[in-house]
């Protein structure tokens, strides 16, 4: 047997792990920078922080925020509305249901600690909704519906039709004349910043929506023994294709971008396929477009690559797809397994803390 060759790190140019001095970080920048000579989660944490950071410096850079999960139930709307008030995020792309529980925070209401003791049962009964740990009370769903309601009843779609995009900014224009409290659409208002909801209809912005659009239609005629056959016919006027199309064409007058990802889902997915939309659309037309790739990219979630789905997928997985820049070529990403109520607000406060 061939004795091994022992060789020393730094000879190799490896780079030394250092043990966490926690009295010598006096900042969570500095906190966040040293567990990035740490280990595990603690270094994709670190590593995380040195890449938002760059993406936030760099002037050239559309940041594109993905959301997905029970983030704004889960109280953290706030960061996000803070992202868009310094000008971090250039586009926000979510859940429905996301920006619909956020809805309830910015008109004034509460979300609540869910008490152990009641049964799912009973919570149904007091009109309670539970997620996970947290309550959203039904009461609060249908403050959302008037608001919507009163949205579509008295703003006119751009061109007759509505868009995700185009009805979030109409929602939070009405939110910024309300000034109940903050709130994505509100801030995403404010800086023009567009907010996409591709799956709209999975949502209950999107059931509002439609049942606005269904009690427009019965309005005219009776009610009485109406059947779902006949209710269930009544189509907004709205059209997901303009979604695509605004986000394609901001994306194309990106010089640089990034990506921001808490969880995973129709969110991530969405907003990273638009690098294959310019791709296919260029060869089936014969005609030529740019190629964008993501330089940046950072994800939160705790879903792991081996389940198979999108929101597990590694951004190594992505450049197969034509997603996303080599890190040969430039490309800085980093993945952080870990519950995004832990990882997101210490990563942001390090962020801002540096942006000053």
């Amino acid at each position: 047997m061939t004795p091994r060759e022992l060789h020393d790190g730094r000879r190799d140019g490896l780079v030394p792990l250092e043990s966490l001095d926690l009295g010598a970080a006096g900042s969570f920048a500095g906190l966040l920078r040293a567990m990035g000579r740490t280990a595990f989660s603690g270094r994709q944490l670190g590593e995380a922080f040195e890449i938002v950071l760059e993406m936030a410096r760099d002037p050239d850079c559309l940041v594109v925020l993905t959301l997905s999960g029970a983030m704004t139930v889960a109280k953290q709307g706030r960061i996000f509305c803070e992202m868009i008030d310094r000008g971090i995020v250039g586009t926000v792309v979510s859940t429905g249901a996301l920006m619909a529980h956020g809805l309830t925070e910015s008109i004034g209401l509460t979300h609540y600690r869910y008490d152990e003791t009641k049964s799912d049962e009973v919570l149904f009964e007091q009109g309670y909704n539970r997620v996970y740990d947290t309550l959203e009370m039904e009461s609060n769903l249908n403050d959302v519906a008037e608001l919507v309601g009163d949205v579509l009843r008295t703003t006119p779609p751009p061109e007759g039709v509505w868009s995700s995009a185009r009805f979030c900014r109409a929602l939070g224009e009405r939110l910024e004349r309300l000034a109940q409290g903050p709130g994505v659409l509100r801030s995403a208002f404010n800086k023009n910043v567009p907010v996409f909801v591709p799956a709209f209809t999975d949502s209950e912005m999107g059931l509002d929506f439609s049942t606005w659009a269904m009690n427009q239609a019965l309005a005219k005629g009776q009610r009485d023994g109406v059947t779902p056959d006949e209710v269930f016919r009544a189509i907004p006027p709205y059209n997901p294709f303009l979604d695509l199309q605004e986000y394609a064409r901001l994306i194309g007058r990106a010089r640089r971008l990034g990506i921001l990802t808490i969880g995973g889902g129709v969110p991530r997915n969405w907003a990273q396929q638009v690098a294959p939309y310019y791709d296919i659309t260029a060869d089936r037309l014969g005609i030529t477009l740019p190629s964008p790739r993501f330089q940046y990219g950072v994800r939160i979630c705790p879903e792991p690559v081996h389940w198979g789905g999108l929101s597990g997928c590694t951004y190594s997985e992505g450049i197969s797809w034509g997603k996303f820049v080599a890190p040969a070529e430039g490309g800085r990403f980093a993945e952080v397994y870990a519950d995004a109520t832990l990882a997101l607000p210490i990563l942001m406060k390090a962020v801002f803390e540096e942006l000053g």
